[in-house]
């Protein structure tokens, strides 16, 4: 099932178990997708928004939310911060399972020998195939630093 039908058939059953928290989290998520999409017709593009995309969007909704969480609890405003995790435990629930520290070293060892990246100017070349083959799965700001310690 592709990454649309899961976000609609929960949105559907969100509505029937009148679950507002869920509800109002999977609608936040559609109309992310939806921004994209019109985004994407303002280009000259008429191209639908793919999985990689939908996930990409998932992706950075949860940074932004861990951002404000982070935010709101040095501000003392505790019960913001939990309604923004709350909110990430519904968005991770679409998200591909995070891939542990061994598996990203071995990953990225794997993409550096496919490419055959010598050096730091390679780094570009790693970071695309990266997010091509990992999208979702690993956060791509801290790969930056084992790309380039595994480089140098």
């Amino acid at each position: 099932m592709d990454m649309r039908s899961r976000l609609s058939a929960a949105l559907k059953t969100a509505m029937k178990e009148k679950d507002s928290e869920r509800l109002a989290t999977l609608r936040l998520i559609n109309a992310a997708i939806k921004d994209r999409e019109i985004a994407n017709r303002g280009e000259g593009e008429e191209v639908a928004v793919t999985d990689s995309d939908i996930l990409a969007i998932l992706g950075k909704m949860v940074k932004q939310r861990q951002e404000s969480a982070k935010a709101f609890e040095e501000g003392g405003r505790l019960e913001l911060a939990e309604k923004e995790r709350t909110e990430i435990t519904v968005i991770e629930e679409f998200l591909p399972r995070q891939l542990s520290e061994g598996e990203i070293k071995a990953a990225i060892e794997a993409v550096v020998a496919e490419t055959g990246a010598e050096s730091i100017r390679d780094m570009g070349k790693v970071m695309g195939a990266l997010k091509a083959k990992y999208t979702g799965q690993m956060d791509f700001g801290a790969v930056g630093a084992l790309i380039k310690a595994q480089l140098s």
